[in-house]
């Protein structure tokens, strides 16, 4: 069949299901799938459809009604990692690291429109001319961002980072090759151990993996708290667990929930552990000084180009909320972070980690760090691949006392 004739009929027979569920009132997914796998059959007889043909434009229609439209099959392909929509006429998507224009369109702008606000009304957020700008999740935990005009010049722009059914663990970041056998297993350790650990790196570089893949070292039987703009994180491991969102301010400018209120209401929850997804702004102070008053065990994000680019925009991040002096700020961070990882996504698309130091303390006006393993490259493969490895440096770790006092022996 003709991808024209195709289309107009998946049109046809979404307005005609659209108009039978506004006269019949709310119907479930279970119905209408019933009722569209009825109305394509009755077409067939007119089209002379294959029964390829017939399931293909019944779930095209099925996903236009009830759920992404023609961006779900880019949902259900677990290859696509990322979902770029530049405007209703342009999207690409990402798979294993390349991007590629997709041949695939929406039918008109509004229809776009009603996609986004679907998604952002499921989580109980609005976007529109006034609020052009919002950050959302799907129901399998992907991370949504959409931008609309006026911000955004080529219209409605939405952004879909899509993230594993099930959370990568370390072992599944060995295989990889996001880091060696040996820097998991000291990882590990030091998450047993309760060391306050920070991660840093650039866009798209797997800081929410790694973190998610870090969680999954916390013992079953302690209580977290997990604070995150959008919820996205996956931690099946733990029972006693709390999942706070921020959530947007109203179309009246009210009921704003920030990051930084979240953490403070986190501390009277009795957490063990903090997990804050990522921090942009003046809740890093908050998030340091959680680390600084026995909330030990506590992980975070950032973004930023390398471990010192981290602590010098944490040094900014926590300027913009308080009036403190500059060796304060630095004293704060160099007692609360213990462990440092930075990731970087090199130049084959590759995400490796490229530094786990730890941090030793302030002194002379500068924050000093003991290096544990870096990332030391030996060239390209045959195939245009980055050759090199995360490799233990003749340094150890200094720091021992939470070791000692967990119990664990070994020599890190």
């Amino acid at each position: 069949m003709e991808a024209e004739r195709k289309a107009k009929l998946i049109k046809a027979i979404a307005e005609e299901m659209s108009e039978k569920a506004e006269s019949e009132g709310i119907l479930s997914d279970r119905d209408i799938m019933e009722q569209v796998s009825e109305a394509v059959f009755r077409r067939s007889r007119l089209e002379h459809l294959s029964a390829a043909e017939k399931v293909e434009i019944a779930d095209s229609v099925f996903n236009s009604l009830r759920r992404l439209d023609i961006l779900q099959p880019f949902i259900d392909d677990g290859s696509v990692t990322e979902i770029m929509v530049n405007g209703p006429g342009d999207i690409f998507v990402e798979r294993d690291g390349v991007i590629a224009k997709a041949d695939a369109a929406f039918d008109s702008r509004e229809k776009l429109e009603n996609v986004i606000q679907a998604i952002v009304s499921r989580v109980n957020r609005a976007v529109n001319e006034s609020s052009p700008i919002v950050d959302a999740r799907l129901p399998d935990g992907s991370r949504v961002n959409v931008v609309l005009p006026p911000v955004a010049i080529n219209g409605p722009i939405l952004t879909i980072r899509k993230f594993p059914e099930k959370p990568i663990t370390m072992e599944k970041l060995v295989e990889l090759g996001t880091l060696t056998w040996e820097a998991a297993s000291v990882l590990k350790q030091l998450v047993l151990a309760r060391y306050n650990i920070f991660i840093s790196g650039g866009t798209s570089s797997g800081k929410t993996t790694f973190l998610n893949a870090l969680s999954g070292c916390i013992p079953q039987d302690e209580r977290i708290i997990t604070i995150e703009d959008s919820a996205e994180l996956k931690i099946l491991n733990i029972k006693n667990i709390v999942r706070l969102e921020t959530r947007n301010a109203n179309s009246e400018g009210r009921g704003e929930i920030t990051i930084r209120q979240l953490i403070r209401t986190s501390l009277r929850m009795r957490p063990e552990r903090i997990i804050v997804g990522e921090v942009r702004g003046a809740e890093a102070l908050d998030m340091l000084q959680a680390m600084n008053t026995g909330h030990d065990g506590s992980l975070s994000t950032g973004h930023a180009n390398s471990t010192q680019d981290m602590f010098s925009r944490l040094e900014t991040m926590v300027l913009s909320g308080a009036a403190m002096p500059l060796e304060a700020v630095r004293q704060q961070i160099a007692s609360a972070i213990d462990i440092i990882i930075h990731l970087a996504r090199l130049r084959d698309r590759s995400r490796k980690v490229m530094e786990i130091s730890e941090v030793l303390g302030y002194e002379n006006g500068k924050i000093v760090l003991n290096q544990l393993f870096c990332f030391r490259e030996s060239g390209n493969t045959a195939d245009g691949r980055v050759a090199g490895s995360l490799v233990r440096t003749p340094n150890r770790l200094k720091n021992t006392m939470k070791l000692t006092m967990a119990g664990i022996n070994c020599e890190i």
